[in-house]
């Protein structure tokens, strides 16, 4: 008898929990679906957004507003910006609720940017120097005492220039990668120029080449654009290749 009402009371417990786990397995699907439908709400709102109409002055002024700053972005380094909360600032300031005053965020700006730029040159110039260090030992490379390298491709028997000369000179001008940044070959017209008028690294190169050489150089940044680069062609940094042809001493 105590067995079978033993075994009442255990089924009875049994029952009564698998019914309050059926609840909250009930109540947690509908928070589930609850959550599915606020997100969907979310996406549907912002692919309503992304749906621009230029024709209308307050979104055409807004998106060029965008396009300025994305490039200004850009232009400094940056690929990426957490854009919700950027647009939630832009928000908040305009209505005077921002979060951080003006002058903190300039402060914030300053520093993050100043830290990206740091860390970006480190990178470039750490990968300047291995590619260097590569590119000395190939055969036939001739490394300077400032760094720069050169390689003979044709050998000149005319004079060399000195400082106070002009040059004429073909050439075409590479970054690391192969990318051409710019080509007198591609213009189809030699550039004449005084010796002392171009980067350190071309000043140094031409007054070593008899006139008639071609050579392959290879400048380190510090004896190029270095810190500053040249336009969006030619990075901070970045250490430069040319295919020099001096024609002629003018």
């Amino acid at each position: 008898m105590k067995k079978s009402i033993l075994t009442l009371v255990i089924l009875f417990i049994g029952l009564n929990g698998f019914a309050q786990k059926k609840k909250d397995l009930i109540k947690e699907v509908a928070k589930l679906n609850m959550q599915a439908t606020e997100m969907q709400a979310k996406i549907d709102a912002f692919e309503a957004a992304k749906k621009i109409n230029l024709q209308d002055s307050l979104q055409n002024f807004s998106y060029a507003f965008g396009v300025s700053i994305g490039n200004n972005l850009k232009t400094i380094g940056f690929d990426s910006i957490a854009y919700n909360t950027f647009a939630v600032a832009i928000e908040d300031a305009i209505k005077g609720n921002e979060k951080i005053a003006i002058s903190d965020a300039q402060r914030i700006i300053q520093t993050t940017v100043q830290q990206a730029q740091e860390k970006d040159a480190k990178e470039k110039s750490e990968a300047g120097l291995k590619f260097l260090a590569k590119n000395g030992k190939r055969p036939g490379v001739v490394t300077t005492e400032s760094g720069l390298q050169y390689e003979v491709l044709v050998k000149g028997d005319g004079p060399m220039p000195k400082a106070s000369d002009r040059v004429k000179v073909h050439y075409t001008g590479m970054l690391t990668d192969g990318t051409k940044f710019d080509s007198s070959i591609d213009r189809g017209e030699p550039t004449v120029f005084g010796v002392t008028q171009v980067i350190k690294g071309w000043q140094e190169a031409l007054q070593l080449m008899p006139v008639g050489s071609k050579w392959m150089v290879f400048i380190p940044q510090e004896i190029a654009y270095g810190p500053n680069g040249r336009g969006a062609a030619i990075p901070p940094y970045s250490v430069l290749m040319f295919e020099m042809e001096l024609l002629g001493i003018e």
